[in-house]
């Protein structure tokens, strides 16, 4: 027998078709269980808003980013779900099948901080209870949990940094993922990064109403969501006088934790409903700023783990990698657990599903001990 050298190039090309093949098993298997995910809307806060949900037990609220949906969620739905919780994963109000008001005012923080009051409010878990009348005389009565777990990215890490603030009595624990607490700034959001980022700033640019709905319309919606969730080196500031979407480069291929079928979800569910909603969070950040003042320098108190990936597109260009590694970010949020996934970018719980679904659970279960 003749026994031929290793051949190092097709070894390594096995290799990555294994890795291939395995990633695609995972993702069909994933995709067989989300027909069992129960879609409904809920009225809350004066509002229609989209769920999704599965699974009994404690409540785990998922709150998507821009541009993204429920379906940013769609691995951990599945992975909590199994392991026990009850998983609820909003369009956030603008975004998706929720209904999208039109005035920029109706989307500060104060807004969908009451929407997910009223999500936690419909699905407040039911107990049973004893009460004692008097001798021989009980009657049973209904207990309701009315708490829940938060997991927020992005601009749903914002809000669950705020639902912790403002009604920490209805929060079990936090989850926020790339975007860490950041107290009442000295002066008006907007002025603060204009400041330090100047025009090209994707928040500078997406302040004025229709400037960015006009920039985007130059694109299909495919390529729209490619630009900015495919976004690896990157970072969101423009060079003078040119729209950050134009800006924005369109990758000749997908990575691996991502296929087009997936990617069209997003475009088809912005092709119904617009940009507009979306876009509304960032133009409340100043009327936002304004309405924060009471709780100036206030801390979260509710337990709490903060996870980035280390390329993220603003843990270092914004400082965050130096604020989060500062005993000022500790200090204002005291019971704090952070963790920092080597080689995660923005969009990390869709790159690295089974280890972000990981780190949550081991949060989640370390709360539900106390349950």
């Amino acid at each position: 027998m003749i026994s031929r050298p290793l051949n190092c190039t097709s070894l390594s090309l096995s290799l990555s078709q294994v890795t291939h093949t395995v990633s695609e098993i995972l993702r069909e298997k994933n995709r067989s269980k989300m027909s069992d995910v129960n879609h409904q809307r809920i009225k809350t806060n004066g509002i229609w808003i989209h769920v999704a949900q599965k699974g009994t037990g404690p409540l785990v609220l998922l709150l998507h980013g821009f541009p993204e949906l429920w379906y940013s969620w769609r691995h951990q739905i599945n992975f909590l779900a199994d392991h026990g919780y009850h998983v609820v994963a909003p369009d956030l109000r603008g975004y998706g099948d929720s209904d999208s008001p039109i005035s920029a005012s109706s989307y500060t923080v104060f807004h969908i901080v009451g929407d997910l009051i009223g999500l936690i409010d419909h699905f407040g878990e039911e107990k049973f209870g004893l009460l004692y009348i008097h001798t021989y005389i009980y009657i049973y009565i209904y207990i309701w949990s009315e708490k829940a777990f938060i997991v927020g990215s992005d601009w749903g890490a914002i809000v669950g940094w705020r639902i912790s603030l403002f009604r920490p009595d209805r929060v079990r624990g936090l989850v926020s993922l790339s975007v860490p607490y950041s107290p009442r700034s000295p002066s008006p959001s907007t002025k603060s990064f204009k400041q330090k980022f100047g025009d090209g700033c994707h928040i500078i640019q997406f302040q004025e109403p229709g400037r960015a709905e006009r920039a985007f319309a130059r694109y299909d919606y495919l390529t729209v969501m490619k630009k900015f969730m495919l976004v690896t080196d990157q970072v969101f500031l423009a060079p003078p006088d040119m729209e950050m979407i134009d800006y924005l480069e369109t990758p000749w291929s997908l990575p691996s934790w991502i296929t087009e079928e997936e990617l069209q979800v997003f475009a088809e569910k912005y092709e119904e409903s617009g940009f507009t909603g979306p876009l509304n969070y960032y133009r409340a950040m100043d009327l936002n700023w304004e309405l924060l003042a009471p709780w100036q320098d206030a801390k979260i108190v509710v337990p709490t783990k903060y996870i980035v990936g280390d390329r993220d597109i603003g843990f270092e260009v914004f400082g965050t990698k130096d604020y989060v590694n500062s005993d000022v970010f500790k200090s204002f949020v005291p019971n704090l657990e952070v963790v920092i996934i080597p080689d995660g970018h923005h969009f990390i719980q869709q790159e690295k599903p089974q280890q972000i679904s990981e780190e949550i659970l081991s949060f989640l279960s370390k709360q539900s001990v106390d349950l």
